[in-house]
């Protein structure tokens, strides 16, 4: 079974009433994922904390009193949008005030089309959405590590070290979107098929 996108109970708690739109990798861009998580585990221990599962953020909305038309919105769409292709170009960051290790993805047109698309269908809607920016200033990416407890000296000695880019991409086709909302201190998923994987 899938691993929750977030297990941190603080966490948690400040995401109550929110929902997200997310893509979740299982092929090679898990596995570098995976890969760069464990290096940062093993370096930083609990001083830090850890998304749970490998994820691409897609939308941030808080409606908790509408999550029911949310989920028909994010049905609807998944039921138009073609599979994915997701690329890891680099490991990056997002510096200060975030301080976020991520792994950075190219902005293949199957990605900008599903993000831009998105953006069409909400904007047919007054749903509220959170932390949102246009197609052209958006960083698609996995967060690996959220280091915000750290100090501006380790902070950037670890955002130095960690920066990397790939000669050879990991790459992979997503299939399907999860939809994520979070009440009572925990995270609730269903999964939606894209078009083309439903067999549309």
């Amino acid at each position: 079974m899938a691993g929750d996108f977030m297990t941190d109970p603080r966490q948690l708690q400040g995401l109550n009433g929110q929902q997200y739109i997310v893509l979740r990798p299982v092929d090679a861009v898990m596995r570098e994922f995976d890969v760069v998580q464990d290096a940062l585990r093993a370096r930083l221990g609990d001083s830090v904390h850890y998304p749970g599962a490998a994820h691409v953020t897609f939308r941030g909305l808080h409606e908790p009193d509408r999550v029911d038309e949310v989920r028909a919105v994010v049905e609807d769409w998944a039921a138009q949008q073609h599979p994915i292709e997701v690329v890891t170009e680099a490991v990056d960051s997002f510096p200060a005030p975030w301080q976020i290790v991520i792994a950075r993805l190219a902005r293949t047109p199957s990605l900008l089309h599903a993000y831009a698309s998105l953006t069409e269908t909400l904007d047919r809607t007054d749903l509220r959405r959170i932390g949102e920016l246009p197609v052209d200033d958006w960083i698609f990416h996995l967060s690996a590590v959220y280091a915000k407890g750290l100090d501006t000296e380790a902070w950037e000695k670890l955002a130095s070290d960690s920066q990397r880019d790939y000669a050879s991409r990991p790459a992979e086709t997503i299939t399907e979107v999860e939809f994520v909302s979070y009440f009572d201190g925990a995270e609730h998923r269903e999964v939606f098929p894209l078009a083309a994987a439903a067999g549309i």
